[in-house]
């Protein structure tokens, strides 16, 4: 299956996958590009730093095969196999990233909008009972199998 024939599939687990690929590039962007501030803003952009390299481990599920990471790690990882656990952890790193506002305004607010997109599309897709349905071009439903 292509990425056009992925996204035509209208399902919202697709899309809020790669949703969380945006994610994971702006937050890594932004969280280094704001953690050169002065005060409180620095934890905030450190924190999106690490949610970065979160929602890359969630997403792309290939990565936890390649890179030696702990069983705990991996435990946690696992939790987020779920719609409603996908769109629970997006709008946990999106509520953090809102509460950025209270130190100052700073570009963090892109990545709390593009979070809460990725919590929305997971959130629709368990709503309307679609199943988790991992892109291919990730990494999902058999590319994970082929590397072992």
């Amino acid at each position: 299956m292509s990425i056009a024939e992925e996204f035509r599939s209208r399902n919202f687990s697709i899309y809020g996958q790669w949703t969380g690929v945006l994610c994971i590039v702006l937050c890594f962007a932004l969280g280094i590009a704001n953690i050169f501030h002065l005060g409180l803003l620095i934890l905030f952009s450190v924190i999106c730093l690490v949610c970065s390299f979160i929602i890359l481990f969630i997403e792309i599920p290939l990565l936890l095969r390649i890179c030696p990471t702990s069983s705990s790690f991996d435990a946690f990882i696992r939790r987020f196999e779920t719609n409603y656990m996908r769109a629970a952890i997006y709008l946990i790193m999106s509520i953090i990233q809102w509460l950025s506002l209270l130190s100052a305004v700073s570009s963090l607010i892109a990545a709390a909008v593009v979070l809460l997109v990725a919590a929305l599309f997971y959130a629709l897709a368990g709503v309307k009972g679609q199943g988790f349905a991992a892109s291919k071009t990730l990494g999902g439903h058999g590319v994970a199998q082929m590397i072992v």
